[in-house]
């Protein structure tokens, strides 16, 4: 049974419905179908009624539209780390069209990245919202929601601005007689903008979050102030802010890195030392599963568990040496005996499958026990590393490289010039976060992509077009004119 889960709890109750999604139409589902009453916001008046408005922006990512099907397809089939999967019939409403990089502004997986991070952003700007009106409860706790509040806006906004590059900034729930605010969700401001107001939260999170060490029981896994610097770090490590990404890095303290590598993805590994930030999934009670995460990507076949999808390519399988530990701990194959002595099917139909996903007590269930690690120590070591090395750091740098390098069993790095440094350090992250949703993103920020994609099969990056995703075509319709979709779409 899976212990120290944040207690998530559905706010249906709410008689005028406003946590739930409004029955709008607009392709952006941001307003609520009524505002609260002094008498609705009587009830939540206490310290439970304002934890729940922030435990309803958690509940979020346990949802298929936000951290499953979709989302697996535009991180791990679009890279060189996965190929599509499932049976050569099947092609996943989208997976073979995202697979080939033929994807466009109608591709429905789009369309539910881009409203299922609106819908949690619209909870988080309910939750800023309500929670500074309820006055009887604790000023403490008050104050750290808040926070949490921000940092997980912030993290949706991250989402956002990588996968599409500029999109409409809603930093408070709409009114609906507003016409400035009916403009505000249907028109896309620059991506500048939006890496400001994701800095800012940032920072207004690290003024109000506690260290991880304070969260326990039910509450283990809720945003920490060592997650809110590390997210920063990772921010600016997009934006290419070396110094800042470097400082932030040096803030993240008190975590250390799991000796065995394949003990990360356990459910004993979960919210460990190494733990900065993840979502928190059980199958052991329900609703609070991330819905069918494991099923989607476990073996298919004869007596297998589940769908096949987002298979590890031959070249992610090739990029690890034979004495790395990773490789085994990242990539389940068949006839491979599992950590709990489980065999994969030899009749399974692919011959690689995600072992990061992998679920021993219910493998071959919807609701599985798997958290979905986001922030990592061993990012914080490798985003200093980087850092340092473009600041021209390199030999103060290479430690850091090295101890993640040797955790993983392969000894230090061969690398001395700042050139070889970061191609390593590049090559690390590919190998230390495979199927942790970061590949294709990397991929484009470093300009590898281009390289990346044609050995994965010959495919084609189309430099110009490809760094971006399209927006989906239902929004640049519906905006009338307020938003342009991005190049060659």
């Amino acid at each position: 049974m899976k212990r120290n889960k944040i207690l998530i709890v559905s706010l249906m109750l709410l008689i005028t419905g406003t946590l739930t999604q409004s029955c709008s139409e607009e392709f952006i589902d941001v307003s609520p179908s009524e505002s609260m009453t002094v008498g609705d916001i009587e009830k939540f008046n206490n310290n439970d009624g304002a934890t729940y408005f922030v435990n309803s922006i958690y509940a979020k990512f346990l949802d298929w539209n936000m951290s499953t099907f979709a989302w697996i397809g535009v991180t791990s089939i679009v890279s060189d780390d996965a190929d599509k999967g499932s049976s050569s019939g099947d092609n996943g409403s989208d997976k073979d069209i995202l697979d080939a990089l033929n994807f466009t502004a109608t591709t429905p997986s789009f369309k539910e990245l881009f409203a299922s991070n609106y819908q949690g952003i619209n909870r988080a700007n309910q939750a800023l919202l309500y929670i500074p009106q309820l006055d009887k409860a604790d000023p403490a706790l008050r104050a750290r929601l808040m926070g949490e509040a921000k940092f997980l806006r912030a993290f949706m906004y991250f989402t956002l601005v990588k996968s599409f590059g500029g999109v409409p900034l809603i930093d408070h729930v709409p009114n609906p007689d507003s016409e400035a605010d009916k403009k505000m969700q249907l028109t896309r401001v620059s991506k500048e903008q939006i890496y400001a107001f994701i800095e800012k939260d940032l920072q207004d999170a690290i003024e109000a979050l506690p260290s991880k060490s304070v969260y326990t029981g039910n509450n283990a896994g809720r945003a920490s102030v060592g997650a809110a610097h590390a997210l920063l770090a990772k921010v600016y490590l997009y934006q290419k802010k070396w110094q800042l990404a470097l400082d932030q890095t040096n803030q993240v303290v008190g975590y250390s890195l799991t000796p065995e590598f394949i003990d990360i993805y356990k459910v004993s590994g979960e919210n460990n030392a190494e733990s900065i930030f993840e979502i928190q999934g059980s199958g052991a009670v329900s609703g609070r599963a991330i819905q069918q995460y494991t099923q989607v990507q476990s073996p298919r076949g004869t007596g297998g568990w589940g769908w096949g999808f987002a298979t590890p390519s031959q070249g992610l399988y090739d990029a690890y040496s034979n004495d790395d530990k990773r490789r085994d701990a990242t990539i389940m194959h068949r006839g491979m005996s599992l950590y709990d002595n489980r065999v994969v099917n030899i009749n399974a139909e692919n011959k690689y499958y995600n072992y990061k996903a992998y679920s021993s007590a219910y493998y071959d269930q919807a609701s599985t026990d798997v958290n979905i690690r986001y922030l990592r120590y061993a990012e914080v070591l490798l985003i200093k590393a980087e850092a340092m090395n473009e600041l021209g750091q390199t030999s103060a740098a290479i430690p850091f490289l090295n101890q993640v390098r040797n955790r993983a069993n392969i000894g230090d790095t061969p690398a001395t010039s700042q050139t070889d440094v970061r191609l390593d350090i590049w090559k690390q992250r590919r190998l230390e976060f495979a199927f942790e949703h970061d590949r294709w993103f990397d991929l484009v920020r470093t300009g590898q992509a281009v390289a990346a994609m044609a050995a994965d099969g010959g495919k084609v990056f189309k430099v110009g077009k490809h760094e971006l995703f399209p927006l989906p075509q239902d929004f640049i319709m519906e905006s009338g004119g307020l938003s342009a979709q991005n190049p060659g779409y």
